[in-house]
């Protein structure tokens, strides 16, 4: 191929079956002594590096200029085709450097594990409906943090299915705190994420929306044990390293969570919402796929899977800077697209094994529980455990929402929806935050309920200001407080508290899919 493998990849298959390296040999190993067969295919390698320089050519307008690309066989784990660079002799365009082993924010593309641990530790059914409302987190050392996502809208309440398929931030974010990053940060070291090195404190709830650095390669990786229902797969670029995976032992959890996530990220309806019927991402044979987009627009990511190859890509620039309106969707995935319809041009996948020894049952689109004649989402087949049949005939139909949808359904306009009851949405009770020395920092005082009547602010017993409006913005000082809302003759209390940070910030988030 044009573009050399990585050599770092190769040395670290051979160095066990050949002997050390000595000071005589610099190389690693000298010509006329080893001979050394990948697994690349070269007809493969040639057509996804000349895929990638039209996809470079047609995005340059978006301050768009590398990529990278890698292709796995799922059934033995070889390395099909390993593209690092778009040129690797140009040295003017920064050829030498190698995407596929650069470490980079990984967006959203982590999602899909946090969710099948969550799945495989119960915190989480197929069913369950998650939160995608407003949310406001005080993260140590850092200013308040809200997420949001790419259209920066919320839909309320959602299926863990929609969640994902749609890469929604909040409910990630909220699983996440469910499981906790640490034993998620576990998790990701055990899937061969080895570069993700820090503390749990260190990359903080942002660790599920892209806040360490990975590299495509372990992405692959990843995903490729994804697509063997969890059995721990390593890729190998060596002819002779090749190994038979159906007889592996070692695996991740049962199959049955790893067909689930499979699953739903192979649902093109799923996924409509965020992505449209007529996406990239929809190909004419089953394939599970997730894309991710970095903070600032550095970086944008499409792994996927078929039954027989997984495969990545990574379009981006070398250098850190950000593209003009460029997304997962609209960067890497277009190169996904192309290098799946050329590994199957022949020949369509088989369709993906569904959750074994789960049964479908149908539910209300919108509230995840039996179907009624009220329900106005629609209803769709979802997965239940054979177990869950009883709690799922003798629950009641009906969803409550809690008070942390009070924000969000204030600004639903179906009268059934509104809030009348005056409720202080932002501070919550007892939330904390930390502020940098030196920095200053806002927080959004936030109320639900009548906007036509004027609102009463109080903190620590002293009247702050009079509107009409349901929101005040206050500069955050340190101490402990006590906010009070008065309207007509209702009114609520929160206490809160502040310091300052004695640490420098975590890592920022990522913001889009």
């Amino acid at each position: 191929p044009s573009s050399p493998i990585n050599k770092g990849s190769i040395y670290q298959q051979i160095t066990p079956n050949f002997p050390p390296i000595t000071k005589q040999e610099p190389g690693g190993f000298k010509e006329s002594t080893y001979k050394i067969k990948t697994t690349i295919d070269r007809p493969l390698q040639q057509f996804i590096e000349a895929q990638i320089q039209q996809i470079i050519t047609t995005l340059k307008d978006h301050n768009v200029h590398h990529a990278a690309a890698l292709v796995i066989n799922n059934h033995t784990g070889e390395v099909l085709a390993y593209v690092g660079s778009h040129d690797y002799f140009n040295s003017d365009q920064l050829g030498r450097n190698d995407g596929v082993q650069a470490l980079r924010q990984p967006g959203s593309t982590l999602k899909p594990f946090l969710y099948e641990l969550a799945l495989a530790e119960g915190v989480i059914q197929p069913n369950t409906i998650l939160a995608d409302v407003p949310t406001y987190y005080a993260i140590p050392g850092a200013k308040l943090y809200s997420p949001t996502d790419y259209s920066e809208t919320f839909l309320g309440p959602v299926r863990v299915r929609v969640a994902l398929a749609n890469s929604l931030n909040i409910p990630a974010v909220k699983v996440l705190e469910k499981v906790t990053v640490t034993v998620f940060l576990e998790r990701l070291k055990q899937l061969g994420f080895q570069h993700l090195t820090q503390s749990p404190d260190y990359y903080g709830l942002g660790l599920t929306l892209g806040s360490g650095e990975v590299s495509l390669w372990e992405l692959a990786q990843a995903y490729l044990i994804m697509a063997n229902q969890g059995k721990i797969v390593t890729p190998n670029v060596i002819i002779n390293q090749t190994k038979d995976i159906k007889n592996s032992q070692l695996s991740i959890d049962t199959p049955v969570t790893w067909q689930l996530i499979t699953n739903m990220l192979s649902d093109p309806h799923a996924r409509a919402h965020s992505f449209g019927i007529d996406s990239v991402l929809n190909l004419p044979f089953s394939v599970a796929v997730k894309t991710g987009t970095s903070s600032n627009y550095r970086d944008t990511w499409t792994v996927g899977f078929t039954t027989d190859y997984t495969v990545a890509t990574w379009v981006g620039n070398f250098d850190g800077q950000g593209m003009k309106n460029v997304s997962g969707v609209t960067g890497a995935a277009p190169l996904w697209n192309r290098i799946l319809l050329h590994l199957h041009e022949t020949k369509e996948p088989a369709n993906f094994i569904p959750p074994q020894g789960l049964i479908q049952l149908p539910i209300c689109a919108t509230t995840g529980l039996r179907p009624t004649k009220d329900c106005s989402g629609g209803i769709v087949l979802e997965y239940f455990d054979p177990k869950a049949i009883a709690e799922y005939e003798k629950k009641s139909p009906k969803l409550v929402l809690n008070s942390e949808y009070n924000e969000w359904l204030s600004r639903q306009s179906h009268p059934q929806l509104t809030q009348n009851q005056l409720t202080i949405i932002s501070p919550q009770a007892d939330d904390y935050f930390v502020i940098n020395s030196g920095k200053t920092a806002k927080l959004e005082f936030k109320i639900t309920g009548n906007s036509q009547q004027s609102v009463e602010w109080w903190l620590n017993n002293k009247k702050l200001n009079s509107q009409s409006d349901n929101s005040l913005f206050w500069q955050l000082q340190p101490g402990e407080w006590k906010l009070t809302v008065k309207q007509g003759n209702q009114q609520d209390s929160v206490q809160f508290q502040v310091q300052e940070a004695k640490r420098k910030p975590h890592r920022g988030f990522s913001v889009v899919n």
